[in-house]
C-alpha cells in the first residue's frame, strides 16, 4: 500500500491511517486510489470486525487537495472522476457490515467531512473545528457531504453548514449529533493522541463484545432508506433471527440466563 494512508490490522481492528501531514491530510489522486483500496481490503477481510480511521499531523482531513487540482487537473471531468475513486471507498465502508470509527482531531473541513460521516461513530478533541467551506473556493460538496450531512444533522443545519464558511467548535459538532464525543489534551498533539486513544477504546468495545451482532445493527440502520417501512420491518425480523442462530448468541444468551436465574434464587 502507498505510504500517503497507513493501513495495519491488529486483533480483528483495522487502522487506516491518512498520511500527507503537509497538506492536512487533503486528497491528491495518490491518495485517492489508495483510500479506496485500503478501504475494500479493510472491509472484505473477513477477521476485521472494527475499523478506525485517524490521521497524522495537526488535522483529520481538508477535503481535496486544492493546490493539487489547479496544477495537475485538467478538467472538471477529472476531478469528477478522482471524486468517483474515493466515492468507491467511502461506500466500501458504509455499506459493509463492519462498524467504523473516525479519531477526527484538529480541523476535518470539505471532502473531510464525508470520510468523517462514514464512519459511524466520530470522537474529535476539544479544539477541533468541523465545516463544509467549498463554496469559499467555488465548489459544491462531494464526497457523500450532501448525501450524508443532512441525515445526520437535518437539513436545516445542513444548509447553514453548505451555505456559509461556518466551522462548527467541538461541542457545537456534539450538540448537532454531527460527532458523538469530544476529548481534551493539554495541548493540541496531547489532544490528538487522546482523540485516537478515545476512538480505540470505542473500537476494542465492539471487539470484546458481540462483535457480529454491533455490525449487524450497523448495516440495519445505514441501509434503511434502501426500504419501505414494512421492508424495514422484515428485514428486522429476519436479521434477529439469523443472529439468534449464531454461536455467539447462543453463548451470550445461555449465559444471561444462568445469571438470571442466579439472581432469583
Amino acid at each position: 500500500m502507498s505510504d500517503v494512508i497507513l493501513f495495519r490490522v491488529e486483533e480483528g481492528m483495522a487502522r487506516l491511517t491518512l498520511n500527507r501531514p503537509a497538506r492536512l491530510n487533503a486528497f491528491n489522486a495518490e491518495l485517492a486510489h489508495a483510500w479506496r483500496d485500503v478501504t475494500q481490503e479493510a472491509t472484505s477481510r473477513p477477521e476485521v470486525k472494527a475499523i478506525l480511521i485517524d490521521a497524522v499531523g495537526p488535522a483529520f482531513c481538508a477535503g481535496g487537495d486544492v493546490i493539487d487540482m489547479s496544477t495537475t487537473m485538467g478538467s472538471g471531468a477529472d476531478i469528477t472522476a478522482l471524486a468517483e475513486v474515493i466515492n468507491a471507498g467511502i461506500r466500501s465502508l458504509t455499506e459493509s457490515s463492519v462498524p467504523v470509527v473516525a479519531a477526527a482531531h484538529g480541523t476535518t473541513a470539505g471532502g473531510g467531512l464525508g470520510i468523517l460521516l462514514s464512519s459511524d461513530y466520530a470522537v474529535v478533541g476539544s479544539r477541533s473545528r468541523l465545516g463544509s467551506l467549498y463554496a469559499n473556493i467555488g465548489l459544491t460538496p462531494d464526497l457523500s457531504v450532501s448525501a450524508q450531512l443532512a441525515r445526520a444533522v437535518g437539513q436545516r443545519r445542513a444548509l447553514q453548514l453548505v451555505l456559509q464558511d461556518r466551522l462548527l467548535t467541538a461541542d457545537e459538532a456534539v450538540e448537532w449529533g454531527l460527532v458523538a464525543e469530544s476529548v481534551s489534551g493539554s495541548d493540541a498533539a496531547d489532544e490528538a493522541d487522546a482523540v485516537r486513544a478515545r476512538a480505540e477504546e470505542v473500537a476494542r468495545f465492539w471487539l470484546a463484545g458481540a462483535a457480529d451482532a454491533y455490525g449487524q445493527a450497523k448495516r440495519l440502520v445505514r441501509s434503511q432508506p434502501e426500504r419501505t417501512f414494512v421492508e424495514q420491518l422484515s428485514e428486522e425480523a429476519r436479521s434477529i433471527g439469523a443472529s439468534l442462530e449464531t454461536p455467539e448468541a447462543q453463548a451470550r444468551i445461555a449465559a444471561f440466563a444462568a445469571s438470571a436465574a442466579r439472581a432469583g434464587r
